[in-house]
Parts: C-alpha cells; structure tokens; sequence
C-alpha cells in the first residue's frame, strides 16, 4: 500500500499474512512447547482479507497440521472478532475437553479492499487500520492450566444488527464510480455507545459487587417510576478491575469510553499507547494491549483484566481473564524495543 501507485495484489496480501501469522504462531510454540501436530482446533480471525484457499488452510499446510484438525476461519466480523474466537475456542473446549485450540487472530492490509476512489468516508480505512497478529492457545488440561497466564472468566457478546443504523455503521459498498470500499457512518460512535451500554447491562452482573449493582438497580427503578430525568447510575468498574484493554479503534472510542467508564489515565494508558504505537491493528489490539500491561511489569496474580472490542454487524463484545500468577517483564514480544520510552505524552492537538 505504500508504493506509488499502491499494488493491493492478492499475492502481497498473501505474502503479509505470512510474514504477520508464522512467526506469532513460532514465537508461541517457543513459549508453551506446544508442537504442531499437538493443535486440534484452529480458528482464524481476520476482517479485510478473506482468500481462497482461506488463512487457517494456509496455516494447515504450512505446519502440516493433522487432517482431522478443526478448523474455523472468520472473516468480515470487524475489530471483535478476537473475542469472538475465542469464545467460539471456548465453547469448542467443552465439547472437546483435551484439546489444544490456537486462535490466531490478524488484520491484513494489502488487500482488494484498499479504497481508490474519493468519497471520505470511504478513504478513512485506508489510513486508520495497521498490520498486526497475535497468536494464543486455550487448554483445559490442568497441567497446563497450571502454568498459564490467564484464566477466561466470562465472555458477553452484544449484537445490535437487527437495527438498520447499527447493521450499516460499517458497511462494505460501491461508490458512484464503481469503486469498493469500506463507509464509516458518522453515527458509529453513537452505536457503539448503545451497544456498549447494552453490554454493560449483560456483564455487570457477572462481575460488579452486590452494592454496584444495587445503586443500579434503585436508580433504573426510580427513572422509570418517579422521574424518567434522572442522571443513569453509572456502575463503578474500577471495582471489578485492576486492567481495561479497550479496543485500540480510535482516539475518539478511547475517550468516549473513559468518560463514560470514569476511568483514570492510567486505565486507559495500554489502549493510547497501543494506538500510538501501532496502530488500530483490529481484533489484534487487544493482545497489543495486554502485552503493553506485562511489558509494564503491572500484571499481578489475582488481578482482573476487562478486554471491550466493537466490531461491524455492530458488535460490542466483553472477555474477562483472572491472572493466575504475577507476570514477570518479558524480554520480548512487540514492546521490547520501545516500552522504556513509553508512556508518551499525547496532545490534544498537534500543530503541523
């Protein structure tokens, strides 16, 4: 994409999602031991490049994965379809309890999808998202679960699809010329503050203290009976959590959701350095994320980590991981260059 003119060939395409997935998926069987003909389940997430044969075949052959391997490959589902693997990895686990999944999830650019026409909203894709992957492994084994990081504690998934406005937020279409890209409604934030405020609903429950729940609950019950004018109860999440990933997608997403989550900076520090650093790299950003918090020596055991992701569709989806034991300063991973330098001051504007 940046030749001039940009060459959005299938073949690059092919060849960034090579140089993005193997060496997560090398790096992770370094790091767990786990070897290739020990993955049963494969899942494949990725939004703006949907091939033929399709990403997780290209993983099959590529480590010779076993032939009675199942294999997923998502596509189309926009920045949450992270979560969604793994919940899909999840519900998998339970049928198949010995199994190991490896959900792989990606966003490659150089694709068909780069925009060459003129409209802005549709010319916005084109400079917001970045190249990035990330590559995990689920297990229900206790041996394993021993040694793992994180445990996965709920997974709340929202979709508002049925709403015209929501369904065509983020919508894949053709100019007036004829051209394929990508439109961005200037109603998404709006949608994605009703899809988060429905998915708030689902997971407070789960995860809010009794007395969170109960000024909640007599503030909807005194809007709807004495005065329908008075300020929602915002339940206090800081509460619940010691870490907040939010979905890298923007700056405007990150400060909508601290407002309306009354998080502190330092909530929100993984999800703007993580933007700052790489990108929007879509249902990848949330492992940047978490990558940034261990990178930071700040993960705990015991501590609780809340990861939020919006997607097209529109989708708002939830996961929340417990640490099993206190996480030492990795020495590698996409930080180990930078994170010495990070945080970063980030102005309200810039003066070019």
């Amino acid at each position: 994409m940046h030749y001039i003119p940009p060459t959005p060939t299938t073949a690059a395409a092919r060849d960034e999602a090579e140089v993005t997935i193997f060496p997560a998926i090398d790096a992770l069987m370094e790091k767990t031991g786990i070897r290739p003909k020990d993955i049963d389940i494969l899942i494949v997430n990725c939004s703006l490049f949907s091939p033929t044969p399709s990403l997780s075949a290209m993983v099959v052959n590529k480590y010779k994965l076993r032939s009675n391997i199942k294999s997923f490959d998502l596509s189309s589902m926009g920045c949450s379809a992270g979560l969604i693997s793994i919940d899909l990895a999840r519900d998998l686990l339970q049928v198949h309890p010995n199994s190991y999944p490896l959900v792989i999830s990606t966003e490659i650019l150089t694709s068909p999808n780069y925009y060459k026409g003129s409209e802005r909203a549709m010319l916005l894709p084109n400079c917001l998202f970045r190249m990035g992957g990330a590559a995990i492994i689920l297990s229900n084994k206790w041996r394993e679960s021993a040694r793992a990081k994180y445990k996965l504690v709920h997974v709340v998934r929202t979709h508002k699809g049925a709403d015209d406005k929501a369904y065509r937020c983020i919508y894949e279409q053709e100019d007036k010329e004829g051209k394929v890209g990508i439109n961005l409604s200037k109603h998404l934030m709006v949608i994605a503050g009703e899809a988060l405020k429905s998915n708030i609903t689902s997971i407070g429950p789960l995860v809010l203290p009794a007395s969170e729940q109960l000024l909640f609950l007599f503030t909807l019950i005194g809007r709807k009976m004495f005065n329908p004018k008075w300020k929602p109860y915002i339940p206090d999440f800081k509460q619940a959590f010691e870490h907040f990933c939010i979905h890298a997608g923007g700056r405007a997403v990150i400060d909508e959701l601290q407002k309306n989550l009354q998080l502190s900076s330092e909530h929100v520090e993984a999800s703007r350095m993580t933007l700052h650093r790489f990108g929007n790299t879509s249902s990848s950003s949330l492992w940047y994320e978490l990558s940034y918090i261990e990178a930071k020596g700040r993960m705990k055991k015991g501590d609780r980590v809340w990861q939020i992701a919006f997607g097209s569709g529109f989708k708002c989806n939830s996961a929340v991981w417990k640490c099993n034991r206190t996480i030492r300063t990795p020495t590698d991973g996409p930080w180990q260059d930078c994170i010495d330098r990070y945080p970063v001051h980030i102005p309200e504007i810039v003066k070019l």
